[in-house]
């Protein structure tokens, strides 16, 4: 790292930021942005900046591609750090580049923590987690960004906890099943569609989510535990807009949302997590998107998007989801609620032979499933845990 900061950065600093224009001038005299410390990854080096009074970010993220060719990077990004502080993280090559393939289903364990779920690697080579457990995950991308392995990743590592019971999951896949219906042996329940079955569900699960808070209040339990005697439901909504936002029905499409904001605000205690993806990331689109703590961008096509998929001010501390390039599928920008850190990492590739050892794992010997508690009277007639 010194000897990059000497030699790398120190000899042609001065030189790179007065032909960026990014110093300032003050009667004769000139003023430099000051590097206060370089850490080198091996495929990145971190350059720490101390501002001049008067400039902001901005200025830097406009001079990027050029900075990126002046330190010989091959890109460079910019993220505020502090006041009149930021990190000018300057990228050699992309650790993230080959697909990697997923871990093999005996080597699993169902005693899962959903706290911290695999589904991939960190571009810093740590395990990409996620959070199932009290928790709700919204997925945005273009078409082709890779969502699908996100969402397949998730359910690889959940395999031996469906198997055994400990984990009930439910789809939605509106595009007739052309995504969800590739394994329909990890899912209790699946509907095909946006319609009438799909509400349905929907309305069932928020029935039994309430059906349990009520029985949790009543044991004395604060949430759902392990321990609990019932299974934690995940309900996974491949193309979301489709059941809440492009539903022509708008008696349907009130009640799908109305059961999903229910499910979303007050499903995480009760052991009931939401795993959503969705291409468009506009309010318009999801008015709720607010009630999913974790949020994951994959491509995206505008600048401005990443914004809107991620929450404000995540461009400006690092997430170029709209640099993410077509060849590297599954890669994306994770940001947490409450965490001012972005992550870059990328999911797992599961392949149609993936899929096809994952539907046959599930179906041949597979045990008899905890029961889910039965739903409140007042609920619809379809009981969940009797659902084919």
């Amino acid at each position: 790292s010194e000897w990059r900061r000497a030699w790398v950065y120190g000899r042609v600093w001065r030189r790179t930021m007065r032909f960026s224009n990014l110093v300032r001038r003050a009667g004769r005299s000139c003023y430099y942005p000051r590097v206060r410390l370089v850490r080198s990854d091996g495929w990145r080096d971190r350059v720490s900046v101390r501002l001049l009074h008067g400039q902001d970010p901005d200025e830097f993220r406009s001079s990027a591609d050029a900075l990126a060719h002046s330190f010989g990077a091959v890109s460079c990004r910019v993220r505020q750090d502090k006041p009149r502080r930021l990190w000018l993280d300057l990228i050699h090559a992309d650790p993230l580049r080959a697909p990697i393939a997923p871990p093999a289903l005996a080597e699993l364990s169902d005693l899962i923590d959903l706290r911290k779920v695999p589904v991939g690697i960190t571009e810093t080579g740590r395990r990409w987690l996620l959070r199932l457990l009290g928790n709700h995950l919204l997925v945005v991308g273009s078409t082709g960004a890779g969502k699908s392995s996100v969402m397949w990743s998730l359910l690889w590592h959940l395999a031996p906890a469906i198997a055994a019971g400990h984990v009930q999951v439910f789809g939605i896949d509106p595009k007739g099943g052309m995504e969800l219906g590739r394994a329909p042996g990890l899912f209790r329940r699946l509907v095909f569609d946006n319609g009438g079955d799909a509400v349905e569900l929907l309305e069932d699960l928020a029935a039994l989510m309430r059906s349990r808070a009520e029985t949790f209040r009543r044991a004395g339990s604060a949430a759902w535990t392990p321990t609990s005697g019932s299974p934690f439901v995940v309900l996974v909504v491949d193309e979301l807009a489709d059941v809440v936002a492009y539903q022509t029905d708008r008696g349907l499409k009130a009640r799908a949302v109305n059961a999903l904001q229910v499910i979303t605000s007050q499903g995480r205690a009760p052991g009931v997590g939401v795993v959503g993806q969705v291409q468009d990331p506009r309010k318009a689109v999801i008015e709720f998107r607010h009630l999913f703590p974790t949020k994951v961008a994959l491509r995206l096509d505008e600048p401005d998007q990443v914004d809107l998929a991620l929450g404000d001010g995540a461009r400006e501390r690092g997430a170029a989801a709209h640099e993410i390039s077509e060849d590297t599928p599954g890669v994306a920008w994770t940001v947490v609620d409450g965490r001012r850190a972005v992550e870059r990492a990328r999911a797992f590739h599961i392949t149609d032979a993936h899929l096809a050892d994952l539907n046959r794992y599930l179906t041949a010997g597979r045990p008899t499933p905890l029961p889910l508690p039965p739903a409140p009277a007042s609920a619809p007639a379809t009981v969940l845990g009797d659902a084919a």
